[in-house]
């Protein structure tokens, strides 16, 4: 049951990491958290957990000077929930692919390869009209040939089935890896790019939210993949 905010006396500023209480700053997914009358949490129920460890993510590897911006898209998150898996698949294939043509070239091999794998389970369920993953995979490795070349080979030695499913925590993996890699990328645009990741994975959410139709998800365990989400 949520509450209605409480009147503070200091507007939160926008900072890395956990904050004890609104004095002490905020990240962004705790402003988030007391805009929707939420208790003080890094971890509000008002916005899906994939979408949140996205934001979540992007706030802390965004720069001080560039950090305050991210503020305007607070608002958007509240109420984009949803129990689908497939979004936190959606979400970690699209920053996947914003991530592998600028990353160092280790972080790019394990995108790549967590892209493989996530787009082989998302086309196993029923299609999801948000994103055209085919196409998104495409245009990223166009970027990074040699990564996809590696990541391939790995699959094909190390799997004998592609995985039917993928759990939220590999997806999140996945995330936190693509949003370190742009913010550690050797480009002049680190935040920018990391704005614009936030900015598509929040319309990304929201177009999914309003056309999702429920998921049956597979019984069987899926493979795992070693190493995928490292590095």
């Amino acid at each position: 049951m949520t509450r209605s905010p409480e009147t503070l006396d200091v507007m939160p500023i926008l900072s890395p990491g956990r904050h004890r209480n609104p004095k002490r700053g905020a990240c962004f997914m705790e402003f988030a958290s007391y805009l929707a009358g939420e208790r003080w949490s890094d971890h509000p129920k008002c916005t899906h957990a994939g979408l949140a460890h996205l934001a979540r993510m992007v706030n802390d590897c965004t720069s001080d000077s560039a950090r305050g911006r991210l503020a305007s898209h607070i608002p958007s998150v509240i109420g984009l929930t949803s129990d689908d898996k497939r979004l936190d698949m959606v979400l970690a294939l699209q920053a996947a692919a914003a991530a592998i043509p600028v990353a160092f070239e280790e972080r790019q091999r394990s995108l790549a390869v967590g892209a493989i794998v996530c787009e082989s389970a998302l086309s196993r369920m029923p299609a999801t009209t948000v994103i055209d993953a085919e196409s998104m995979l495409k245009h990223a490795f166009a970027a990074a040939p040699a990564a996809e070349r590696w990541a391939r080979a790995f699959v094909a030695a190390n799997l004998r089935h592609m995985p039917t499913d993928m759990s939220p925590r590999h997806s999140h993996m996945i995330i936190q890896s693509a949003v370190d890699g742009i913010a550690t990328a050797c480009v002049s645009d680190p935040d920018d790019r990391l704005y614009a990741l936030l900015t598509s994975a929040i319309e990304t959410s929201r177009r999914f939210v309003a056309t999702e139709t429920p998921v049956v998800q597979p019984a069987s365990t899926p493979t795992r993949v070693r190493g995928y989400a490292s590095a």
